[in-house]
């Protein structure tokens, strides 16, 4: 396939995908044909599939697009590059997979407007809001943001540490990946072949004087203790955990190793999430949020607050019924 009719290619399937408010387009190999999907509020949907002929070259247009190698085709790769489509700036991250029919490539659109987003354009209900403000408001402490992949945590995190910049504080985060660039906030990428890892990073990270300090997600002990440890000694500590709600952070980090004691003194609140499709289009997030180390009275879960949006018309009772069997 020529150069030009490649490129075209591409830019039109970028720029549909964006169109449709897609996270995500999948390229994926078939015997037949290339098969072409785009993730939108969170479901898979096809396109129109890719005649076989045109598929290396236009695998070697996504990876020229994010500098990879367009020689290597049997071992993964990753890369990312930024582009402007229609309106909007994007921050494109690649990943490519060998598999049994060739290679499929993963292309994550991040809109970079989706990072700036006010809290009060989260989802969060106005009470709900106002805890959320009083905890992000101290000055020293842990706060932990949980739920599944793509639950929409990056964006609580990113509203959040937008809500808190100013030129009199050091924020500093790390991450595996960072997603959207902030402006005015330092942001360390981890690199576990080099050897910066969370916990590597994150002792690193303390000794750049910092007030602020965000940490992409608590994998292991090691960055659960200095994490917690920050959080006593005088830093505001933002971290994410993979749960299914928020009295089970406190359970997962104690199974970790993490005394109990040591997280009544440090842990300010948990917010548990998840991502609804709203009715007709578009998403919106549930969210509990859960004060010190145990759930207050009058304590909401995620189905109290997505009952609530269905009770509105926000979102229905299927979807909800979807999203929380997960």
């Amino acid at each position: 396939m020529e150069t030009n009719g490649v490129i075209s290619l591409l830019d039109d399937i970028l720029a549909k995908a964006a169109e449709s408010g897609a996270s995500d387009i999948h390229l994926e190999p078939r015997e037949e044909f290339l098969r072409v999907r785009f993730r939108i509020d969170g479901l898979l949907n096809d396109c129109p599939p890719i005649h076989k002929s045109q598929e290396a070259a236009l695998l070697s247009r996504v990876k020229i697009l994010v500098n990879l190698d367009i020689a290597e085709n049997r071992l993964p790769q990753d890369g990312r590059t930024n582009l402007k489509l229609g309106r909007h700036h994007f921050d494109l991250r690649v990943s490519t997979l060998p598999t049994i029919h060739g290679e499929k490539a993963v292309i994550r659109l991040l809109n970079r407007r989706q990072a700036q987003l006010d809290l009060e354009e989260l989802g969060m209900e106005p009470e709900q809001l106002i805890i959320y403000r009083s905890i992000i408001a101290k000055n020293t402490g842990l706060v932990l943001v949980t739920g599944p992949t793509g639950s929409g945590k990056t964006t609580t995190l990113y509203s959040t540490l937008a809500k808190l910049n100013a030129k009199e504080r050091n924020i500093i985060t790390i991450e595996d990946p960072v997603e959207y660039q902030l402006p005015g906030i330092n942001q360390v990428q981890v690199n576990v072949r080099s050897g910066l890892t969370f916990a590597r990073g994150l002792r690193a990270v303390l000794r750049q004087d910092p007030d602020i300090i965000m940490v992409g997600e608590i994998r292991d002990l090691e960055t659960a203790r200095i994490a917690v440890q920050s959080a006593l000694t005088g830093h505001l500590v933002l971290a994410t955990l993979h749960t299914n709600d928020a009295p089970s952070a406190v359970t997962r980090l104690q199974e970790m190793g993490i005394e109990k004691y040591l997280l009544e003194a440090t842990l300010l609140g948990v917010v548990a999430q998840r991502l609804v499709r709203k009715v007709p289009k578009g998403r919106t997030a549930l969210y509990e949020l859960m004060l010190g180390t145990l759930p207050q009275p009058g304590f909401a879960t995620l189905a109290d607050h997505g009952k609530l949006k269905v009770a509105r018309g926000i979102t229905s009772s299927e979807e909800l019924n979807r999203v929380l069997a997960h």
